[in-house]
Order: C-alpha cells, then structure tokens, then sequence
C-alpha cells in the first residue's frame, strides 16, 4: 500500500529540504542565499554561462534566474557581458569578488555533504550520486505524459470554456463596460 512517509519522492525531498534549510541558516552572515550559492559554485565549476544553461544546472527558473544575477552582479560577484559570435547572447561569469566567496562557500558545502553521508562508503556514495542522476534522467519519460494529459484537459475544457466565455459577454447592442455612448 502507498504510503507518503515512505515513498521515494517524500524521502528525496524531506532530505534536499533538510539540507538546504541548514545551510541557508548556515551561510546567512555571507549575505547569500541559496540560489545565489548554486550560481557562485556553477560559475566556479564552469565559467562563461549563458542564462539558460546555468538555469538548468542550478535548477532556478530562467525569470527568477535573471533577477537574482542583476542582485548579484550589484553586489559584484557576477559580471555579464555580450558574446561576440551572438550578440544576442551573454555570458555571465564570475568576479574576483564572486571567486573569493564561492571558494570560502564551498568547504561549508563539502562539510554538509560529507555530514550527511558519513556513515556510507565511498563506494556507496559514488553509487547514491550515481542512482540519483538517473532517477532525474528517468524522469524525462513522464514529460510526454505530462504533455499528452494537457492536451486532453485543454480539449474538454474548450467546450465549457467556450460556453462560460459566452455566458460572460454583454448581450448583443449592450454597451460597452465604460463606453459612451453617442
């Protein structure tokens, strides 16, 4: 039988959950949050990021993403610049001053990682990283059906949305909410 307190998602969460409220609360005299952390250590990792792909590895959506690199770059950790074979393009990397945080940041995280799976092996905690990047990769299979459910929910709602959309609208030759008349 299913049970919430077991289920795998539940667990998985309860755990990043768990651990990201500590080390928020951990690097709070930093000035920093979490997102902003996952941005300094990909940016560290790999420099020259466009908006898009650090999105994806910091797992922030791109809008939210946008704001919180102008925050930073007002704070001087990032800087962002015009590609020059796409103009269109920007690269964001990170500031000496970005640099100097994310290497003081990163011990802290290795601490909380190295807490957290400190009764594990090496062994097993190659193999827990190693399960939990396929179980994300598995979850590319549900998308279709996320896609394929949408659109059927779309076209039932069509013909009622249709109908309330109609039974919204003023008569006929009634005027206008706010309109003059002539």
């Amino acid at each position: 039988m299913y049970r919430l307190t077991k289920s795998f998602p539940y667990l998985l969460n309860r755990v990043g959950v768990r651990m990201g409220e500590l080390f928020v609360r951990r690097i709070a005299s930093y000035g920093v949050s979490l997102p902003m952390y996952r941005v300094l250590a990909a940016l560290w990792e790999t420099g020259d990021q466009r908006l898009g792909d650090l999105a994806a590895q910091t797992t922030v959506e791109v809008s939210t993403l946008s704001r919180l690199i102008g925050e930073m770059k007002r704070k001087g950790l990032v800087s962002r610049r015009r590609c020059a074979d796409n103009e269109r393009t920007v690269a964001i990397n990170l500031t000496a001053k970005g640099r100097a945080l994310a290497e003081e940041l990163m011990p802290i995280a290795q601490h909380f990682e190295d807490v957290a799976v400190r009764d594990f092996s090496a062994d097993e905690v190659a193999r827990i990283k190693t399960v939990l990047a396929t179980v994300y990769a598995n979850l590319d299979a549900i998308e279709p059906e996320i896609k394929a459910l949408g659109e059927q929910a779309r076209g039932r709602a069509g013909g009622a949305s249709s109908k309330l959309a109609r039974s919204l609208r003023p008569p006929r030759g009634a005027d206008a909410p706010g309109r003059k008349q002539a």
